[in-house]
């Protein structure tokens, strides 16, 4: 087995705490109001996780019924670093456009474990405008939105822990090294009182289905966004991959909505090209379909809000088999073709129950999540993923718009890529590539487990120190298991 260690990295490690004993003192330094709030309707932190949707803006006080999974997150409402723009902003809402830019970088390094030890820094600058046309036009209940992001900085999960199941920061790759990266762009019509609507063009799938506001407290990509492995599949990639497609979304009552799409699937790499602006790619002949029901309860006087939902979606794509060539023995043994398999299946069921309230926003209480999704075992070299964790703001202590949170993840990699990695270290070949990259030794499983407190330092500003253990990076035992200390840094101006 194969353990590396750069004893001089380790001497960057006092620099790479600094900031964070910094953020700590950003705790004191800006002090809140006790009777600080967060009201309802609040949209999160910061922008380009998820959609803003019409619902955001129509919403009522009855959870999130209004839209099931794309608007706000805890707890700051909708602040900007400068304000109003010199009165700007204020005259562009009234006019029916809304604009968010975003500044967001994460400092991580591992300390201990994995390759080598590190510090990198991965970020992202993002703009996001959303229009209704109601007020700008008088067409009731449309609206348009669209997300520009320049990505940039190093991965520290594939550069020096060598792993790719669970990365340890949310904001690299797939944005191509082009200054202006398109993530979504589509309309969006409601009607018979917002009972149904329907949202179409280049839209992440992962935005709508196994969608969660709350993941992207939490800095690790495996959830961030959208939870692995689904995302990782080409008929359901996520942010800030875009697909051509339609949803229609239908709410039999206020709390209940059913959810089905279609999408066009991408055989390329990278879906509208490195930059997301080609959307008429060759290849886009085959479908997915994902689907998804939910129930959005609110319990007892204090209205602690709940989401349960579950999904299944199939692309009728052709993709390789993992390890069986076209007679049904190993590919890699043979060299024969890899058999092609029709159809690609991905399900999910996921659930989050506020335990406990401690102010009015739908987010300002203790909540309890967990989840778990599947997708075909011999198409994705990830089987399934399990999760739980729990969410906290700060009210209790006098931070009302602080937040804390845990989280512990379980991946098992399928059966049919642990067959095709055993063929290659008997034959003395090396290890291909799936789709979450290099494999550096027989991927069977990994956990990973984060905890993460939020500073809310400055009107629009935030500051999380974040710590994660990986236990069997990559999914291996190469390497030692990894711990990470990071800052989030996260500014809306």
């Amino acid at each position: 087995m194969k353990y590396a260690t750069d004893a001089r990295m380790i001497r960057t490690i006092p620099f790479f705490l600094a900031p964070i004993a910094l953020s700590f003192l950003a705790l004191f330094a800006f002090r809140q109001p006790a009777s600080a709030q967060a009201l309802p309707g609040d949209s999160m932190g910061g922008i380009g996780t998820q959609p803003m949707m019409a619902a955001n803006a129509r919403r009522t006080d009855s959870a999130w019924a209004q839209d099931p999974g794309q608007f706000f997150s805890a707890p700051y409402g909708d602040q900007h670093f400068f304000g109003s723009w010199l009165g700007l902003q204020p005259w562009l809402v009234k006019h029916g456009i809304h604009i968010a830019a975003d500044e967001h970088e994460e400092l991580a390094g591992n300390f201990r474990g994995g390759a080598k030890q590190g510090v990198t820094d991965a970020g992202q600058t993002g703009v996001e405008i959303d229009i209704d046309w109601n007020k700008l036009a008088g067409l009731k209940n449309f609206w348009t939105h669209t997300m520009i992001v320049n990505g940039h900085g190093t991965n520290l999960s594939t550069e020096y822990i060598h792993d790719s199941l669970g990365g340890v920061q949310q904001i690299y790759g797939a944005r191509g090294n082009v200054v202006a990266h398109l993530v979504y762009m589509y309309a969006e019509q409601s009607l018979f009182h917002n009972r149904l609507d329907i949202s179409a063009g280049w839209i992440p799938v992962g935005s709508f289905f196994a969608a969660s506001p709350l993941f992207c407290n939490f800095m690790n990509v495996s959830i961030c966004g959208n939870p692995a492995p689904g995302k990782y599949v080409p008929g359901g990639r996520d942010w800030p991959s875009g697909n051509l497609g339609v949803v229609m979304r239908v709410m039999p009552t206020v709390d209940t909505y059913i959810m089905a799409s279609m999408f066009a699937v991408s055989p390329h790499a990278f879906n509208g090209g490195i930059s997301g602006w080609a959307w008429a790619q060759s290849g886009l002949g085959h479908f997915s379909t994902p689907v998804e029901i939910g129930w959005l309860p609110e319990f007892g006087p204090h209205h602690l809000a709940g989401h349960y939902k579950a999904g299944y979606g199939y692309d009728n794509s052709q993709y390789n088999d993992l390890y069986q060539d076209i007679n049904g023995g190993s590919a890699v043994k043979t060299g024969l073709p890899f058999r092609k398999e029709s159809g690609v299946s991905t399900a999910w069921f996921q659930a989050d129950q506020m335990i406990m309230r401690n102010g009015k926003g739908p987010t300002n209480g203790l909540i309890g999540m967990a989840g778990y999704m599947y997708t075909s075992g011999k198409v994705s070299a990830m089987k399934q993923h399990a999760w739980a964790g729990m969410i906290e703001t700060g009210a209790k202590w006098g931070r009302p718009l602080d937040t804390m949170g845990a989280m512990f993840h379980y991946f098992e990699m399928s059966r049919s890529s642990v067959l095709q990695q055993e063929s290659s270290m008997l034959t003395g070949q090396p290890l291909l590539s799936n789709q979450w990259g290099a494999a550096w030794g027989i991927q069977t499983h990994e956990d990973v487990y984060e905890l993460f407190y939020n500073i809310h330092a400055a009107r629009g500003m935030s500051f999380q120190p974040d710590f994660q253990y990986i236990n069997r990076p990559g999914g291996t035992t190469t390497y030692h298991d990894a711990a990470v200390m990071a800052l989030q840094f996260n500014c809306i101006l």
